[in-house]
């Protein structure tokens, strides 16, 4: 089996050592525009980002909060979907090979068409595919194809998990899994102690697949003790919202956060 780009940077991530660990923001596709949100990956490429994660607008988020929300209803406003933002990730490989991932609800990938979708990922240069609103136990032949040459799909856990999801994700999941750290929506606070440790432990016994944490992460602390126990840090609504707070805000979070994991 071929690795993909997302393997592939963990592993060279690990190969390299010194404590560093994936930096994984999120940034919504479109906003505040379709031309800014190519130039927003180029630059969080050149800050040190090792995969970006793209979310693509959708009218019903519900496991985003409530920055993330505005950020889709704006995009939405401006007429971004799901094939624009493919479109998007074409214009990005003309400057850049930097893994990319799309975070997007199932129905816009279920209007595209599920083979036409993961024909147009694999030819536009889309590397993986988050859904969370998509069991892995459910549109297996979806996920079949995406395993045959389509993007990586990577699957959620959360604290709720049991060894038996676990298993499941673990052998569904490529690239890498995606660690919920709470039981609620993006934004939310992240309590980062002794039970998300054990979390991830536990995923270990079961799966030898990169953990990576998303939901809460805000402040380069937090980043640096998620880093300590996690192969990979996500953050999206802080980025989010300091992209709308203008460019000083952005590149200062941005670069706190690289340095912290």
């Amino acid at each position: 089996m071929t690795h993909s780009a997302i393997t592939e940077r963990f592993t060279k991530i690990k190969e390299e050592g010194g404590g560093k660990k994936a930096f994984i923001p999120y940034i919504m596709a479109g906003e505040p525009s379709v031309s800014e949100t190519v130039d927003i990956v180029m630059e969080l490429e050149a800050m040190g980002a090792d995969i970006v994660e793209l979310g693509v607008p959708f009218s019903d988020p519900v496991a985003d909060g409530p920055t993330i929300q505005r950020a889709a209803m704006s995009a939405l406003s401006r007429g971004v979907t799901l094939r624009k933002v493919i479109d998007m990730v074409k214009t990005i490989r003309q400057k850049s090979l930097i893994p990319i991932v799309l975070m997007t609800y199932f129905n816009p990938v279920l209007k595209f068409g599920l083979g036409n979708f993961v024909e147009a990922a694999l030819s536009n240069g889309v590397d993986g595919i988050i859904i969370p609103d998509l069991p892995p136990d459910e549109e297996v032949d979806f996920t079949a194809s995406c395993h045959k040459g389509g993007p990586d799909t990577i699957f959620l856990l959360a604290p709720t998990s049991t060894d038996k999801r676990i298993g499941l994700v673990s052998r569904q999941s490529r690239g890498f899994i995606y660690y919920v750290s709470l039981t609620g929506i993006t934004g939310s606070a992240i309590a980062i102690d002794d039970s998300l440790k054990a979390r991830i432990e536990k995923i270990r016994t079961i799966s030898k697949k990169p953990v990576a944490v998303g939901f809460g992460v805000k402040t380069k602390d937090e980043a640096a003790a998620v880093a300590a126990i996690a192969d990979g840090v996500i953050v999206g609504s802080a980025i989010v919202k300091a992209i709308g707070q203008g460019q000083e805000t952005f590149r200062t979070l941005v670069k706190s956060l690289r340095a912290a994991i």
